[in-house]
C-alpha cells in the first residue's frame, strides 16, 4: 500500500515538474489547473517528508532526493503505462485478413509487444506482419501489398492512403566515446573522423543528406552501410560517426559503453513516423492500432530515451493523432 499523500497523480505530476521545472508547463502536460499542480507536489513532498525540488529556483531545480526519487518513479510509471497498453485489447475480431508492415527501428522493442497485443484479438484472422525500412514498407502500401505500415514519413500524399502520425524523431550525432567534446563542438570537429553514411536507397539516408546539403556541408563519401547495427559497430570502433536518431541510437544499446550522442553542432531537423492505412479501411482499426503503436513507443523507446539522453526532453516525443 501506497503511504497516504502519494498517489498516482502525484507521481505523474512530480515526473512533468521535473523534466520542464515548470508549473504551467506541468499543469499543460497532465491537464490539471496550476494551483492543482502545486498542491499535488505539496502533498507528495509532505508524505514522503523531504524536498523533491528547489522550489526557489526558476525553472526549479530537482534536490538530490528528487533526483533519486525520479529515477525510482519514471520506473514506477513506465511500468505502469506499459501494463495498459497490453490490457487494451483492440476489437479485431471482425476481421478476416490483416497485413501489416512496420520500420525495422522498432524490431528490438516495440513490434514483439504489438504483434502480442494484436494476437489477443485476431481470433479468427489470417495474420501477416513483416519489419522492413521505411522505402520498402512505403512502396507496399503504394502497391496496396499492406493493409497497415508504420514508417518514416516522406512528406508526400500517398494516393488512397490515411497518414497517422506516431512519433518526432530528431536527428543527433553519434560518435565513438570520448572523440567530441560534451560541451559542445562546432563543425569542424567533425572532420577528423570520416562520417559513416546510410545505404543510399534507404529514407533516413536522402533525408540526412538532403539536409546536409541544406546547410552546405560536405563530407568525403567512404562509407555506405545498408545495416543500421552494423553502422552503430563500425562507430563504437571508432572507425568513424554518423547521423542518426534516438530511436536508432536506442536499439544500438549493445554499443552504448563505446558510443555517445550529441547534438547537432547545425540547424537541426528531425523525421516523422507515421501508421499509414488504406484509405478504403474503416477509420476505428487504424485509430486502435496507432493509438496502441503510441502507447508503446513512449513507455518502450522514448521513456528510456530520456532517461538517457534527457536533453533530448520536448523533441523525441509522441504525434498527437
Amino acid at each position: 500500500m501506497l503511504m497516504k499523500g502519494v498517489t498516482l497523480r502525484g507521481l505523474e505530476v512530480f515526473e512533468a515538474l521535473a523534466a520542464s521545472g515548470s508549473v504551467a508547463q506541468a499543469a499543460e502536460v497532465t491537464g490539471l489547473s496550476q494551483p492543482a499542480v502545486s498542491q499535488q507536489i505539496r502533498n507528495l513532498e509532505t508524505a514522503l517528508g523531504t524536498d523533491l525540488l528547489d522550489h526557489g529556483k526558476r525553472p526549479m531545480q530537482l534536490t538530490p532526493a528528487g533526483r533519486s526519487f525520479l529515477t525510482r518513479t519514471a520506473g514506477v510509471l513506465s511500468e505502469l503505462r506499459l501494463a495498459q497498453s497490453e490490457l487494451t485489447v483492440m476489437d479485431l475480431t471482425h476481421l478476416s485478413t490483416l497485413s501489416i508492415g512496420i520500420i525495422d527501428d522498432f524490431d528490438n522493442d516495440l513490434t514483439p509487444r504489438l504483434v502480442t497485443i494484436l494476437a489477443e484479438s485476431l481470433t479468427r484472422c489470417r495474420f501477416k506482419l513483416i519489419t522492413a525500412p521505411s522505402h520498402e514498407i512505403t512502396e507496399a502500401m503504394k502497391e496496396r501489398r499492406l493493409h497497415i505500415g508504420v514508417s518514416a514519413s516522406t512528406g508526400e500524399m500517398l494516393d488512397g492512403v490515411t497518414e497517422y502520425p506516431l512519433v518526432r524523431d530528431p536527428f543527433i550525432i553519434v560518435a565513438p566515446r570520448g572523440r567530441l567534446p560534451k560541451g559542445g563542438f562546432d563543425k569542424s570537429a567533425l572532420n577528423e573522423l570520416p562520417l559513416l553514411r546510410y545505404e543510399k536507397e534507404q529514407l533516413i539516408s536522402r533525408q540526412i543528406e538532403a539536409h546536409l546539403a541544406r546547410q552546405k556541408l560536405s563530407f568525403v563519401e567512404r562509407f555506405e552501410i545498408g545495416s543500421h547495427l552494423s553502422l552503430m559497430a563500425l562507430v563504437a570502433r571508432g572507425i568513424g560517426w554518423a547521423v542518426t536518431t534516438p530511436l536508432g541510437y536506442m536499439r544500438a544499446a549493445r554499443f552504448h559503453e563505446q558510443i555517445e550522442a550529441h547534438r547537432l553542432p547545425f540547424n537541426p531537423f528531425s523525421r516523422n513516423i507515421s501508421l499509414y492505412a488504406s484509405s478504403d479501411w474503416a477509420d476505428r482499426v487504424p485509430r486502435d492500432v496507432a493509438g496502441t503503436v503510441r502507447r508503446l513507443v513512449q513507455t518502450q523507446m522514448i521513456d528510456p530515451a530520456l532517461r538517457s539522453l534527457p536533453w533530448l526532453e520536448g523533441d523525441l516525443r509522441v504525434l498527437d493523432g
